[in-house]
């Protein structure tokens, strides 16, 4: 079975390969050429129409462009397994397990810890010194959320517009300070 990055592709290029065959078909239609007369052959050109043939393909092309653009726009995103293993939740972790000896088992827990997000913190502060009026605002707003935030939350707690929010964190990401996270239908940005 196909996979859904190739199912796609195949659509993608169906569809393109519609829009030019569709996009020829109309600049240059057909000449209809009449020939008629009493004592000889006359051959006269009435001009460019659409004879049957034409009126197919382009419905043919017409209809293609249209399924093929529909599955594009309904299949939503193609995620790869580096996608749900980077996936950011907001579902409480598991406990942890128990040990043999009816303790909970000490092996390192996912989550940092206190001292590495304090540690996290002040390098984080130092950068924030550096930055831009509107940079500074959006990466503090981050700090102060422990270094992860979508970025609707970033627009609310700045006063800031989506696009001065998102104009920062382009120069965050180029800066390497930032991540962006598709999540659904926005993104979660990560300090980093």
């Amino acid at each position: 079975m196909p996979s859904p990055r190739r199912k796609r592709l195949v659509a993608a290029v169906v569809f393109v390969s519609s829009v030019v065959v569709l996009a020829i078909q109309l600049i240059t239609p057909s000449p209809v050429v009449v020939t008629a007369g009493e004592t000889g052959t006359e051959v006269a050109e009435l001009g460019d129409y659409f004879q049957y043939r034409d009126v197919a393909v382009i419905a043919t092309a017409a209809c293609t462009l249209g399924a093929s653009g529909t599955y594009l726009l309904a299949a939503g995103p193609v995620r790869s397994a580096s996608d749900s293993a980077t996936r950011v939740d907001s579902e409480p972790t598991p406990p942890r397990p128990a040990s043999s000896d009816g303790g909970v088992d000490e092996s390192p827990s996912l989550e940092p810890s206190t001292e590495l997000l304090e540690a996290r913190k002040e390098e984080w502060e130092e950068t924030a010194d550096r930055l831009a009026n509107k940079e500074r605002e959006v990466y503090e707003a981050l700090l102060d959320a422990d270094g992860v935030l979508p970025q609707s939350d970033i627009v609310e707690r700045t006063d800031l517009s989506k696009a001065s929010v998102s104009r920062a964190l382009d120069s965050l990401e180029v800066k390497n300070l930032v991540e962006r996270k598709r999540r659904g239908m926005g993104n979660v940005i990560l300090l980093q």
